[in-house]
């Protein structure tokens, strides 16, 4: 299927994407709700001006929709693409989900915590934390103050503290770590 028979198709994801309905699209891009259905059904082809005003409503240019290395992004990762790092002395070993997420604007971990192991310190930041309890129990400690977080529960924060977790219990922890921006 060439670029131009999949135009309709494409335009209608990038729609569903800006969470737009037809009308919206059509009165933003000031077109009619028939002419975007025909569009977006392949029953007829914009000019290259309109199809330009329908982008830009849509947050994309010309370059973009017809750069198909950019829809094919990644998305899906698997275990064998995870970086690991065990640090035996702390008692723990992280395995990082999405390589190279530090051009990005969230890096999840998964942190592995054995009995009386401990992530490594963390110095008061711009950012935020988000953190869910997968197995085990945690000690989520920011500044001087200490939260018990169990299994199937969840923590969440403003990185502008010092901040740790630490595994105080005779059972490992796993938890689902997230940290906005990526510092890990």
């Amino acid at each position: 299927m060439s670029e131009i028979d999949n135009l309709g198709e494409k335009i209608k994801s990038l729609r569903l994407e800006n969470d737009l309905t037809q009308e919206e699209l059509a009165n933003r891009s000031e077109l009619s709700k028939g002419f975007i259905s025909q569009l977006e059904n392949n029953l007829t082809t914009p000019s290259i001006s309109t199809l330009q005003d329908i982008l830009e409503v849509l947050g994309s240019s010309l370059s973009e929709f017809f750069n198909d290395s950019l829809t094919d992004e990644k998305v899906v990762y698997t275990k064998e693409e995870f970086f690991e790092k065990v640090d035996s002395e702390s008692g723990h070993k992280i395995d990082w989900l999405v390589p190279n997420s530090l051009k990005y604007e969230m890096e999840p971990i998964l942190i592995e915590i054995e009995p009386g192991g401990k992530s490594d310190a963390d110095n008061p930041h711009a950012g935020e934390e988000f953190g869910y309890v997968l197995e085990g129990e945690i000690t989520l400690k920011l500044n001087n103050k200490k939260y018990r977080v169990r299994k199937g529960e969840s923590f969440y924060y403003q990185a502008a503290k010092s901040h740790q977790i630490e595994n105080n219990t005779n059972k490992k922890a796993l938890v689902l770590w997230v940290s906005t921006p990526p510092m890990f």
